[in-house]
């Protein structure tokens, strides 16, 4: 399976210890390849649920210290070697929220949606936190606002890739709300109600990383650096949305090299309310 295309998951730079490296580099082949399954190739829903429920057995095997099966080595291998790290009910969360995408639910508010988002993003923030050593409560919730605004941010720039597939994020509240029909998101049918709707759901996810980014400054050395270039990643993917009249029904906007030095100035220059 390939790991080279996680989109919203920062792998071991330059900006991370040495001594976590390995540790988040077996975090991201875990991630990435449990999205694999879910998500790439030409699988059958239930050929990709077993593949899932396998791999969920081969962590269960590592966590109790058992050998996995030889299916997956590149993958739990590593996390073996790992696991005295991390926290196996997090590892458990992201499953579930794999799982959940092989027959997503219309999410009727809000609320439903960060439960998916609970589990999709937040963990691996709590994960990557627990290997800094970082554990108080104000720090869990902010950590969990940045992730889950990222993954919020993820669905609001794939409209377009996300339609065609039949992938229905907004919720059912703010559908009705602005008049828009799930069928018109899925059609990827741009118009004033459809723009409308999408500046109220950045403005939503941009409230949501505000509200997680103090963490990045007051995370020591490179790790709060490194949330600071994600934390402007994210906002800096809002303004493009912005720019463009909130046309991501139609456009996918994406940051490149050409973003690096205002990413950098942001985060140089962040403070408390970015």
């Amino acid at each position: 399976m390939s790991v080279d295309h996680y989109e919203n998951f920062p792998v071991a730079s330059w900006l991370c210890p040495p001594r976590l490296r390995p540790a988040v580099v077996a975090l991201y082949h875990f991630a990435r390849t449990a999205d694999d399954l879910a998500d790439e190739g030409d699988l059958a829903t239930p050929q990709r649920v077993q593949a899932l429920r396998d791999y969920r057995a081969d962590l269960d095997a590592v966590v109790a210290g058992r050998q996995p099966s030889p299916r997956w080595p590149q993958v739990f291998a590593p996390l073996a070697r790992e696991m005295h790290r991390l926290q196996p009910a997090l590892l458990h969360d992201l499953l579930d929220a794999f799982e959940q995408d092989l027959t997503p639910p219309r999410y009727r508010d809000r609320g439903h949606l960060l439960d998916y988002c609970r589990r999709s993003a937040n963990p691996v923030g709590r994960l990557l936190l627990g290997l800094y050593g970082v554990s108080d409560a104000v720090s869990l919730r902010r950590s969990d606002a940045i992730c889950s605004s990222l993954q919020l941010i993820n669905f609001w720039q794939d409209f377009s890739r996300d339609g065609p597939r039949g992938r229905l994020y907004v919720p059912e509240a703010d559908l009705e709300r602005f008049g828009v029909s799930a069928e018109d998101v899925l059609a990827c049918r741009d118009g004033p109600a459809a723009r409308a709707l999408v500046r109220d759901l950045c403005d939503w996810a941009g409230a949501l990383m505000r509200e997680g980014a103090p963490l990045a400054l007051t995370l020591a050395g490179r790790a709060g650096w490194e949330l600071r270039l994600v934390v402007q990643g994210g906002l800096a993917i809002l303004d493009k949305i912005a720019t463009r009249g909130h046309d991501s029904f139609i456009h996918r906007p994406a940051l490149g090299m050409a973003d690096a030095p205002r990413l950098a100035w942001r985060a140089l220059t962040m403070r408390a309310a970015p």
